[in-house]
């Protein structure tokens, strides 16, 4: 038990902020180039309207492109505080609605189980350097609010029975899936809680999820209409990728207990074959999950456990279904941790309550280090993308963007060797092969250069930035008359890049 909560929560609080306290500075990394610092949309909070009726508004990428209106808008606000892309408000922001997300917790947890397992797991979760991966990344805002949308309408149905009638509890479920769809399988989260911590029949959890499920209907029409028909998810396999899913399952669920090989950028393979062994795996570990959730759901005191593993299970569906580009990302395990944590830690009171707490607040000490070493590699490109070729040295993408650091910096020749190694791993990588023709073409490998040009659009012909870099490059070798034609066809494939308008004023001499 724990005798005096207001001291433990105010050492946990202190913890968080000292675990936290070097993530304040962290800068922009992928993502966040296209959706935010070279967005023109992000830098008038006027456009704030529009983000809710035009999705081409949240990225310059056209294939990026999907509607999240509600992230949009924090991001426009934070632009208009910061006067700017100072980081420090973006990074604010975030850890706020990550603070929320945690007190949220705390009141659905404690309707679960009693205070002081709910403040341990809490606590736990707050301190995950997993939730590192998600609080550093800007544009993954989106995930905390899309999962603190969830938790808090949970909350609000769970701890309000008085505002249940009035649907109140769909406000903030509307705002997590306006933020990220994942949010969006909050009808079965509620079917689950009703079910197995209310302990009603199916039918009157189904009952009790209805009103959740129309709004989710109706809430998916809505984010299907305005997502424009450019976006793209992205896997080169949608059979592969649910093959290898269940495997995923698994890694996420040894990372909850071994955060040790966490990655801005996972290498994780497709599985191909249903007689892999790590195919077997994953789906004995599914089998195994959906058993521990029916062994426990029967059993009074274990409830919470069943709880927890079934929110943990949902909230994988949404990336599980969906063939996406990576396999497997360590952000994606920031929703589904909030049931692990859960029943992790209300198993561990059930075994012994004196020594789960002993152990507990060796492991929140433990935790807090290990988020205060994520903090570090995130700080920059160089930290970040250099820990990427370290922790998955199978990947392209992450080989390609350390080089592109070392580039930025002027080292032509360690870009140039990164860019090779990436080139073995992806050969089919557009941008790869412009990346290499700027490092072949710096370092005065003109014919090489063109080469990596040339192999860049004959690969992605309608990507602009294979015209873009190649005009630029014929523009710097005093070829003004192809660099024009290239440019102009940059432009006209995305209006919307500055640096191509720019570059093409220049080569018409304006």
């Amino acid at each position: 038990m724990i005798s005096r909560p207001p001291i433990a929560a105010a050492a946990v609080l202190a913890l968080l902020l000292a675990a936290y306290a070097n993530h304040f500075q962290n800068g922009f990394h992928f993502d966040d180039d296209h959706a935010i610092v070279n967005n023109p949309f992000v830098r008038d909070i006027a456009n704030v309207p529009r983000f809710f009726t035009d999705a081409t508004t949240s990225s310059i990428l056209a294939s990026n492109q999907s509607y999240r209106p509600v992230l949009q808008t924090t991001l426009a606000v934070d632009y208009r505080i910061a006067g700017g892309y100072g980081p420090v408000a973006f990074q604010i922001d975030s850890f706020v609605w990550f603070v929320l997300q945690l007190g949220c917790m705390w009141w659905l947890f404690a309707r679960i189980v009693d205070r002081s397992a709910a403040f341990l797991a809490t606590a736990v979760y707050a301190l995950h350097p997993v939730c590192a991966e998600t609080v550093n990344y800007v544009i993954q805002r989106g995930e905390i609010i899309s999962t603190c949308g969830a938790v808090a309408a949970l909350a609000v149905y769970a701890g309000a029975p008085r505002l249940r009638r009035t649907q109140a509890y769909l406000l903030p479920f509307a705002i997590g899936a306006l933020a990220k769809p994942p949010a969006m399988v909050f009808p079965a989260l509620l079917f689950a809680y009703v079910w197995i911590v209310e302990r009603r029949s199916a039918a009157a959890s189904a009952k009790a999820a209805l009103p959740s499920s129309i709004a989710t209907l109706v809430l998916a029409g809505w984010i299907g209409r305005h997502t424009p028909p450019t976006f793209v998810a992205g896997a080169r396999s949608a059979a592969a990728y649910w093959l290898t899913q269940p495997f995923v399952w698994l890694r996420y669920a040894f990372a909850f207990f071994a955060p040790v090989d966490l990655s801005a950028d996972n290498d994780w393979p497709l599985l191909h074959s249903i007689a892999d062994p790590r195919a077997i795996a994953g789906v004995a570990f599914v089998a195994a999950l959906g058993c521990a959730i029916a062994w426990t759901a029967r059993r009074d005191r274990a409830r919470p456990v069943a709880f927890g593993l079934a929110w943990f299970a949902v909230a994988l569906v949404p990336t599980s279904i969906t063939p996406l580009a990576e396999v497997a990302n360590d952000h994606r395990m920031f929703f589904p941790f909030v049931g692990l944590t859960l029943a992790v830690c209300w198993a561990a009171c059930l075994w012994r309550r004196a020594a789960a707490v002993a152990v507990i607040a060796g492991v929140l000490l433990l935790e807090a280090v290990g988020v205060h070493a994520r903090n570090d590699v995130w700080r920059t490109d160089e930290t970040l993308w250099h820990d990427v070729t370290v922790k998955s040295p199978d990947n392209g993408r992450g080989l390609m963007n350390y080089g592109l650091v070392r580039m930025a910096a002027g080292d032509y020749a360690t870009a140039t060797e990164y860019f090779e190694r990436a080139l073995a791993l992806t050969p089919n990588y557009s941008l790869l092969h412009i990346n290499l023709g700027i490092a072949y073409g710096a370092s005065g490998r003109l014919v090489d250069a063109e080469r990596e040009f040339h192999t860049a659009i004959r690969l992605a012909p309608n990507d602009w930035r294979s015209h873009f870099y190649y005009g630029r490059w014929l523009r710097q070798i005093r070829r003004p008359d192809d660099a024009l034609a290239e440019l102009e066809l940059a432009a006209k494939q995305n209006p919307m890049d500055e640096e191509t308008a720019r570059e093409l004023r220049r080569a018409r001499g304006r």
